[in-house]
C-alpha cells in the first residue's frame, strides 16, 4: 500500500444493485479512480435505499472485471464466523495477489441482528473484535486453530491460502477504538470528519502501536449540478448520517432509522457529510485528508447520480489530486 495516494470508488451495496455496482465501478476505472471499497451490508439504512447485496461475492466479480485494488469492512463475531471471514479474504488475496485489503469493524445492530444474538455494549464489541481479529490473523498465517472464548473455532486451518497474506486494517471512528484497533491492526481504516477530530483519532492509533502503519479514509460526500440538487440527493440517501454517536450502531432496523430521521431537513446535511455544486471544493476537502497523511481516500458519492458523478471527478477532481498528492 506504498507509493502514491490513491483514490477510489466507493460501492454502497444499500443503494445499487449488484449488477449496477458491476457496471459503475468498470467505469469508474476507465475515468481514473486507483481503488475501489465495498459495503457489506445485510440491510440498507433506510426506505430509499432499498438493496443489499452480498459483498463477498460481488467482490470476485468485481476484481475480476477490472484490475483495481478493493477492501471491504465487515464485522467478525455474529452473522460471521471470524473463520469464515478469514477464508473469503483468503480466497480473493490468492486470486488477485495485492489487490486486496480488509478491514475488520464492531459492526451494527441493523446488519448483525438477524443472528438472534443479544447485541453487546460497545466495550464488548471491542473485545470480541480484537478476539476475532487474532483468530483471523492466526488462520491466514497457515495456524491450525483451537478457540474458545466470545467465539468458538475448533481446529480450523485454511488450505487455500495466498503467497502474502492480505493487510488486515481495523474501523474505527472514536479516539478510544482507533487506540484500541492500534495494537493489533495493520493500518487504520476510519471516516470523514473535521480535521482536528480527524488528527485526533489518527494520534489515537499511533499511541495504540500504529505507528507507521498504512491509514485509509473513507468520505461520504454529496456532489451535483446544483446546491439544491447536491442538497436533496444527500438527505434522500444518507440523512442517517446526521444522528451521530452511538445512534447508528444501536438501531435494528431501516424503519427504526427513518423514523429517527423523520425531522432531518436537507440543509441539515451540510454538518454531516460534504456537500456541494462545486468539484473545486471538494478537491480542496479531499486534498486535506492527503495533508493529514491517509495513504488511500474512498469516495462514497451519496447521491444516485453515480454515473455523473464518475464522470465529473474523473475528469476535473481527480488529475488537481494527482498534481498535489505526495509520492
Amino acid at each position: 500500500m506504498a507509493g502514491s495516494v490513491r483514490f477510489g470508488f466507493h460501492a454502497s451495496h444499500e443503494q445499487f444493485p449488484p449488477s449496477e455496482l458491476l457496471s459503475l465501478v468498470q467505469e469508474a476505472e476507465g475515468a481514473g479512480f486507483d481503488a475501489a471499497m465495498s459495503s457489506d451490508h445485510f440491510r440498507p439504512w433506510g426506505a430509499a435505499q432499498g438493496h443489499s447485496g452480498f459483498a463477498w461475492s460481488w467482490l470476485g466479480a468485481a476484481m475480476a472485471r477490472t484490475h483495481l485494488p478493493f477492501g471491504v469492512i465487515s464485522a467478525p463475531g455474529y452473522r460471521y464466523h471470524p473463520a469464515i471471514l478469514a477464508q473469503g479474504a483468503a480466497t480473493l488475496a490468492e486470486m488477485f495477489p495485492r489487490r486486496f485489503w480488509f478491514a475488520l469493524g464492531s459492526g451494527q445492530r441493523l446488519n448483525e441482528d438477524i443472528t438472534g444474538m443479544s447485541w453487546p455494549e460497545k466495550a464488548e464489541r471491542n473485545a470480541r473484535l480484537q478476539e476475532c481479529a487474532g483468530i483471523v490473523r492466526a488462520l491466514l498465517a497457515g495456524e491450525t486453530v483451537t478457540h474458545r472464548g466470545r467465539v468458538t473455532v475448533v481446529e480450523a486451518k485454511l488450505y487455500s491460502r495466498p503467497v502474502t497474506p492480505p493487510p488486515l486494517l481495523g474501523a474505527a471512528v472514536t479516539e478510544a477504538t482507533a487506540e484500541a484497533v492500534g495494537a493489533w491492526a495493520d493500518g487504520l481504516l476510519t471516516v470523514s470528519a473535521e480535521p482536528d477530530k480527524m488528527r485526533k483519532v489518527i494520534e489515537a492509533f499511533r499511541r495504540g502501536g500504529g505507528e507507521g502503519k498504512p491509514m485509509i479514509a473513507q468520505v461520504a460526500l454529496n456532489w451535483a449540478p446544483t446546491e439544491d440538487e447536491a442538497l436533496s440527493g444527500a438527505h434522500e440517501q444518507w440523512r442517517t448520517n446526521v444522528l451521530g454517536g452511538d445512534v447508528n450502531w444501536e438501531l435494528r432496523s431501516p424503519e427504526d432509522f427513518d423514523t429517527a430521521t423523520r425531522f432531518v431537513r436537507p440543509e441539515d446535511m451540510r454538518k454531516a457529510v460534504w456537500v456541494s455544486s462545486d468539484l473545486a471544493w471538494h478537491a480542496e476537502r479531499l486534498a486535506e485528508l492527503v495533508e493529514l497523511g491517509f495513504e488511500e481516500i474512498q469516495i462514497h458519492q451519496l447521491g444516485r447520480n453515480q454515473q455523473a458523478f464518475v464522470e465529473a471527478f474523473g475528469a476535473k477532481v481527480l488529475p488537481q489530486l494527482r498534481d498535489t498528492r505526495p509520492v
